[in-house]
């Protein structure tokens, strides 16, 4: 890591980032989830600004940073308590995958909308069957030997904000000719293809971002829909999901941020008896911790962009599951004691608080359990054998 751990463009980015996080709030995206709405009118300041492709090459409309940045947008938005979470989807997978592996023209088709905000991809890895062993993805993808197009087939789930995309980006796998074995490889897949169905899922889970399952019944795709090398497929996949684990790093700690300044606050103007109940370690003590952990989680988070950012993609892989692990803990507990330092307060609407408790499990779940990066760690880093 540099000595500096955040440089003065990045201080100056998350301030910016913070003022429009304000300007929309917490009552802004409550009011969108009410409604059933999207919040377009975030996404779209955002891209004008700039910050929703910061990430992305300055020849196609992007500001030329790297995740490290985008984690800052993703961040403060949060703690505002606005974040967007297709940001971890579109340009932090999608845009990333596209820009590294992505010929050409697909780069000048895809990567200036998404900068701006003008157009949105979603990403499907998650199968029914398959859960987080990749292995076992059976959407496949064949060649028609008449026309070289592809023909796609299979089922998606948990797929998010499909609605509001124009594209998928679709793990799929294809039969490598000299093996017979299959090949994860990766297709961009318009949402309006002939073939391509979306089904919302029924989720308790309030978010402005839907999830869907997605059916793929022999979508007729281009020879172009594929991205990169259809022989590099898992250094391809793995591009996009080092970030994925980053930007989820960043969602959980600006909603843990978010939280523990509504705490704070409370417990700064709430008396019971002679003094401030902020006052009473057994209050304050929680809070405390809670801000440490996210610190500690943020620091790790940073350490994972500067080495994604810097090449390092195996250095990493090991840093990004560590912050998504860290994060997605440490934001579950400082929304668990931001609630408990409310008291029945902490679950009404007014405080907004109460529906946070679903939405922080999300980032110990998605995009990769907590058991999964325990085992990451067991096996790559500590060497120790697996059980499976």
């Amino acid at each position: 890591m540099p000595p500096q751990i955040e440089t003065d463009e990045h201080k100056a980015l998350r301030a910016a980032v913070a003022t429009l996080g304000t300007k929309y709030g917490r009552t802004y995206m409550t009011s969108v989830i009410a409604a059933g709405g999207h919040p377009t009118e975030l996404w779209q300041e955002a891209g004008k600004l700039g910050y929703l492709g910061v990430n992305l090459p300055e020849e196609h409309g992007g500001g030329g940073g790297g995740i490290a940045e985008l984690a800052i947008v993703l961040e403060e938005l949060g703690a505002a308590g606005s974040p967007l979470l297709m940001l971890v989807v579109s340009p932090a997978i999608c845009g990333t995958v596209i820009a590294r592996f992505g010929t050409e023209e697909q780069k000048r088709t895809w990567l200036p909308g998404l900068s701006d905000g003008s157009r949105l991809m979603a990403f499907g890895i998650t199968e029914p069957d398959a859960g987080s062993n990749s292995h076992r993805i059976t959407t496949t993808a064949r060649r028609d030997p008449a026309s070289g197009d592809w023909l796609l087939t299979g089922r998606k789930v948990f797929i998010s904000g499909v609605d509001m995309a124009d594209a998928v980006l679709v793990v799929g796998r294809t039969e490598d000719a000299r093996t017979g074995r299959l090949k994860p490889c990766l297709f961009i897949v318009p949402t309006d293809a002939e073939g391509f169905h979306k089904r919302p899922i029924d989720m308790e889970l309030s978010a402005a971002e839907k999830q869907f399952e997605l059916t793929l019944d022999d979508v007729r795709l281009p020879a172009d829909a594929l991205v990169g090398d259809e022989d590099a497929g898992l250094l391809q996949l793995f591009a996009g999901l080092n970030p994925e684990r980053i930007m989820t790093a960043a969602f959980a700690i600006g909603m843990g941020r978010y939280a523990l300044s509504r705490a704070i606050e409370y417990a700064r103007d709430r008396t019971v008896w002679k003094a401030p109940i902020g006052a009473h370690q057994a209050i304050a003590h929680p809070l405390a911790q809670a801000h440490i952990d996210l610190e500690l989680a943020r620091l790790m988070m940073q350490k994972a962009a500067h080495l994604y950012d810097a090449g390092d993609d195996t250095g990493a892989g090991e840093a990004a599951n560590m912050a998504k692990y860290a994060a997605g803990e440490a934001c579950v507990r400082a929304v668990d004691q931001a609630v408990h330092t409310l008291g029945g307060n902490g679950l009404t609407r007014e405080f907004g608080l109460a529906s946070l408790i679903t939405a922080a499990r999300v980032a110990r779940i998605a995009p990769v359990s907590r058991e999964m990066i325990l085992n990451y760690v067991s096996h790559q880093t500590l060497g120790l054998p697996k059980s499976y």
